[in-house]
This record gives C-alpha cells, sequence and structure tokens, in this order.
C-alpha cells in the first residue's frame, strides 16, 4: 500500500501536467480564432513568408477581431476599420503601449533604463510621453515646410541618376529617400550608396532583426522567469547587450557631431538642432537624444524608397494611370519640373500618392500596440499586455471599403483633398484614405513630411519619363508580381526591371540642366555650402500635453 504522502504529490503533478497542457488553448471568452495544440497555441499555424495573406485569410474566416495563442501569450487582430476607431483610437488611454519583446528592449537598453531609450518599443508611460512631445515639438508644419530645399536638391539628384543608369532606378528610389533623411535629421547629405554611416546603419537593423528572429528569443517572451538567468546561460541576451553598446555609439556619435557643429557655428537646418532646444526643455540625457534621432532615421530611411518602388510597379501594371497623370502634369507644368506650389493642381497626382500608400503598404500588418488594461469590444474579452496588431493589409483589400481593391486606380481618391494628417483624424473612419501610417497615439507625426516627399517625387517621374515593362528575347513583355515581397517588419517588392526612358529630349535636357544648377550649390564633398537660402534654422514649438490632446 502506498505511503499516504504519495496521493497528494500525485494530485500536484497532475494539476501541473494539467496546466501546462492548458497553455496555448483559447479561453472561452477570447476573440475566436484557429484551432490550437497544447503548448503551442497557434505558433506552429504562424507563417514563415507571406503573413499579411495568411492574416486576411483568417480575418475573413473569424471576423474582424480574432485571436491567436503563441504559448501562454495572446494575439488579438484587429482587421476592420471599424475596429481599429473603437479601440486604438477611441481608447488610445489604453491601446497606445509596446509588448515586451525581451530581446528587442534588451538592445534598446532596458538593462541601463526601464523600457530602454529605442522610442519604437518604449513602453507607454512617462518616458515614452516625453518623447512623444518632442516630436510633436519637432516635427512641426513649420519644419515640414522648411525641408523643401533639402526635398528638392534630393529629387533632382534622383531625376538625373535615372537618365544616367536607368536600370538602377531602386538605388537611386533608396539614395534619394536616405539622403533625405539624413539631411532632415542631422543636416548632412548622402550623395552615395557607400556612406558608411548608412552600411553602418542597415548593418545594425540586421543584427537587431536576427537577434529578434532567434528561437531563445522566442522562449524568453514564452516563458519569462527564464530571464533571471545569468548572461553565460542566456547568450542571446549577452549579443542583445552588444548591439545595444554598438547602437549607442552610432546614435549618440552622430547626435553630438551636430552639437559640436552648432557650438562651432556649421551646423545646417536639421531636426537635431530643433532637438537641442527640445532637450534643453525636457532635460533628457545625450544617449536618450541621440536614439530619438537614431529612430527616426531607422523609421525613414527606407520607407519612402519602398513606397516608391510600388509606385514604379504600379506605372509598369497599370499604364493608363501614367497617361492620364502625365496628362494632368502637361496642362499644368508645361515644359517645366513640378514644384511644392504645383499641389493644389494637380490632384490626379495626389490621389496616386494615396492609391500607393494604398496598395503597397509598407507596413502591411503594422507595428503591434499593447494594451495596459483589460478591455472588452464586441463581446469579447481582451486580456491586459495582449499583443495587438492592425491587419492593415486586409483593410487596404477590403472590398466593402475600396471596389476591385486589388487595383491600383487613383481614381478611388480623386474628391480625396486631404493630407495624409488630415485624413487620419476622419471622423468618419470609412473615408480614411490609408492605415499605413499607424494608429491612435503612436501613428507617425512625419506625415506631412513624407507626403511632399512622395510628392515631389512621382510628380517628377512622371513628368519626365516613360516607366513601362521591359521586353524579353522573344519580345514579350515582362512583368512584375506585386504578390512578390521582401518580407520584414516593413516589407517591399522584390526587385523588377523596368524600361525607363525621358518623354522627350527636352524633358531630359530640362533634368539635366536643373542638377546642374543645384550641384553648384554643393562643396568638394556635395555638401550644402551654406544654408539654403530663405530657410531657418530651427523651427521648434514647444509643446504641452494640453497640446497633444488638443491634437
Amino acid at each position: 500500500m502506498p505511503a499516504v504522502w504519495v496521493y497528494p504529490v500525485l494530485a500536484l503533478v497532475g494539476l501541473a501536467i494539467y496546466r501546462i497542457l492548458q497553455i496555448g488553448s483559447r479561453p472561452k471568452d477570447f476573440p475566436p480564432g484557429p484551432p490550437t495544440i497544447p503548448i503551442l497555441g497557434n505558433l506552429h499555424l504562424m507563417p514563415k513568408e507571406n503573413g499579411h495573406i495568411q492574416f486576411k485569410k483568417w480575418a475573413e474566416e473569424y471576423g474582424p477581431v480574432y485571436s491567436l495563442m503563441l504559448g501562454p501569450n495572446v494575439m488579438i487582430v484587429f482587421s476592420s476599420d471599424q475596429a481599429v476607431k473603437d479601440t486604438f483610437d477611441k481608447k488610445s488611454s489604453i491601446y497606445s503601449s509596446r509588448p515586451e519583446v525581451y530581446i528587442a528592449r534588451t538592445v534598446g537598453g532596458s538593462h541601463k533604463v526601464d523600457g530602454g531609450y529605442r522610442v519604437l518599443n518604449m513602453p507607454y508611460g512617462d518616458r515614452w510621453r516625453m518623447a512623444h512631445r518632442v516630436y510633436h515639438s519637432i516635427l512641426n508644419i513649420r519644419a515640414a515646410k522648411s525641408f523643401v530645399p533639402y526635398q528638392d536638391l534630393e529629387n533632382k539628384q534622383m531625376l538625373q541618376g535615372f537618365l544616367e543608369n536607368p536600370d538602377s532606378f531602386i538605388d537611386h528610389l533608396r539614395r534619394y529617400s536616405f539622403s533625405l533623411t539624413t539631411q532632415m535629421i542631422y543636416g548632412f547629405r548622402t550623395p552615395t550608396l557607400d556612406d558608411w554611416r548608412l552600411k553602418s546603419l542597415f548593418h545594425n537593423l540586421h543584427q537587431f532583426s536576427k537577434a529578434m528572429g532567434t528561437a531563445s528569443a522566442m522562449i524568453l517572451d514564452m516563458f519569462p522567469p527564464l530571464r533571471t538567468l545569468p548572461d553565460t546561460l542566456l547568450p542571446s541576451r549577452a549579443h542583445a547587450k552588444n548591439l545595444h553598446d554598438i547602437e549607442l555609439k552610432f546614435h549618440k556619435g552622430n547626435w553630438m557631431d551636430v552639437k559640436k557643429k552648432l557650438k562651432a557655428g556649421t551646423a545646417k537646418p536639421s531636426l537635431c538642432v530643433d532637438l537641442i532646444k527640445a532637450q534643453d526643455a525636457e532635460g533628457f540625457s545625450d544617449e536618450q537624444a541621440g536614439y530619438i534621432a537614431g529612430n527616426l532615421l531607422e523609421a525613414g530611411a527606407d520607407t519612402t524608397a519602398a513606397q516608391l518602388t510600388g509606385f514604379v510597379q504600379a506605372m509598369l501594371l497599370y499604364p493608363e494611370v501614367q497617361k492620364k497623370a502625365q496628362e494632368e502634369l502637361d496642362r499644368v507644368c508645361g515644359g517645366r519640373l513640378p514644384t511644392m506650389e504645383d499641389w493644389d493642381d494637380l490632384p490626379y497626382i495626389r490621389a496616386c500618392i494615396k492609391e500607393t500608400n494604398r496598395w503597397m503598404p509598407t507596413a502591411i500588418l503594422g507595428i503591434a500596440h499593447s494594451n495596459n488594461k483589460e478591455d472588452v469590444y464586441m463581446g469579447y474579452r481582451i486580456p491586459k499586455d495582449s499583443m495587438c496588431v492592425v491587419n492593415v493589409w486586409a483593410i487596404h483589400m477590403d472590398p466593402k471599403r475600396h471596389t476591385n481593391p486589388s487595383v491600383f486606380d487613383p481614381e478611388r481618391f480623386i474628391d480625396d483633398n486631404t493630407t495624409s494628417q488630415e485624413s487620419s483624424q476622419q471622423r468618419d473612419v470609412s473615408k480614411r484614405d490609408n492605415f499605413l501610417f499607424g494608429v491612435g497615439r503612436r501613428i507617425c507625426q512625419g506625415m506631412h513630411i513624407a507626403d511632399r516627399s512622395m510628392f515631389l517625387a512621382i510628380s517628377r517621374l512622371l513628368w519626365g519619363f516613360r516607366m513601362e515593362a521591359p521586353l524579353d528575347a522573344a519580345g514579350n513583355p515582362i512583368i512584375p508580381d506585386p504578390s512578390k515581397l521582401i518580407p520584414g517588419m516593413l516589407v517591399q517588392p522584390e526587385p523588377f526591371p523596368a524600361a525607363i526612358n525621358p518623354r522627350t529630349q527636352k524633358h531630359a535636357d530640362t533634368i539635366r540642366a536643373e542638377w546642374a544648377e543645384s550641384f553648384s550649390l554643393l562643396d568638394a564633398e556635395e555638401q550644402w555650402k551654406e544654408i539654403p537660402k530663405g530657410m531657418a534654422l530651427s523651427t521648434y514649438e514647444p509643446v504641452t500635453a494640453a497640446d497633444l490632446e488638443k491634437a
């Protein structure tokens, strides 16, 4: 006969096994979702590529709000514009945090300061609100307008690149986007893709992405008690701390360079000049300042290029759109390059920008939020600290919002005169043009800058060039496949060939003359000789918490 103590032990073991097997199961009051298996939940169903397609299929099967069980954690996916409006916007005080992705926060320095320095991953709280105020102060509409000389010059170099080497059009788009970003943030140009700072930036981002994708990183998110182990037993965390040191040196170094130039009187207008004033007002460290600027660099360095690559692809697939846009440009601009002053007179071009953002959104599944309080929506429980995902692709491709959503059709926005920022604040969410720039309090505050960069690029490319599908050896057009994307947190089309030629010799001559005139403003290192005419060194506008609530 077994000893008396055996029965309680067996009961405890049985209870432990039962609870372990319950990991990954979906509570009955959660939003619906695909069937789960013990411990893993839905982890085995998570797509390795083209996740946006599977997430859209699940939305069609389980509705506008569904759940995915990721081991002991839960992901809530919001796949309709109204669901996003009702939660992320109307309850923004709840849905404005970020999920605790442990390795990501460690790379951002969470072992040195609570939540880390990286604003993108920073949890909702006082430090994030401070960074939010700073971004609101320096990314104001005056700043957007003041940076037009930078955008104009970089755009003209891009056009010259299309003339000289059209087969490398994606590289020219990237250089345009990169150099715009470094000028606006730090005040220096990147005239080539060989710039060491850009190589460092993308090397660091690649290492960060690799660290995030390891199995050990996922395990540390699923089972937090493992984080108490020492670094010798957690090489992934040791590697993350090393990446932070490299990243901090890079971001802080760029920041300190601007401070030195400002002190020496050689700084060019940039957001960092404004950031120095914000630092005086808010009292944050140089480390945090470096990350505030560096995170803008990371966010802006490739997004505009990816959107423009999608636009070029659309022109190859929909030549009738290109023809109609060029008719508008010829009518309004004639033989001169379009400028920002033509914004109001080019409604079809503006519609092309909106349709590009809808048709090929780089943030195809958004960037996950987290709720800091439990919520109930549509009768379902949304537990505290859920990973909350905006299913951007499903919303953009919803036939209830857009007829024939897979077709690139600017006509759907021809009567929409709103900017991206104005559209994001529409009371009627069905009229919002896109969800590319995020939602709620985490929405991108540089939308108006992106609008201007896209407008100049799209209007001038259409004004100056014919973009067509090239022919293969048999004389058949090589049609790109818009479903083939380079995966990642931000996606973009896989490289594709294009036949790009100036519309006429006059158009080519005008582009060369414009670039030659702009090139004369640069020194031997192809940096601005002096501050562009009429450009203010700073546009800083301090804001209060009350100002942010009104915005």
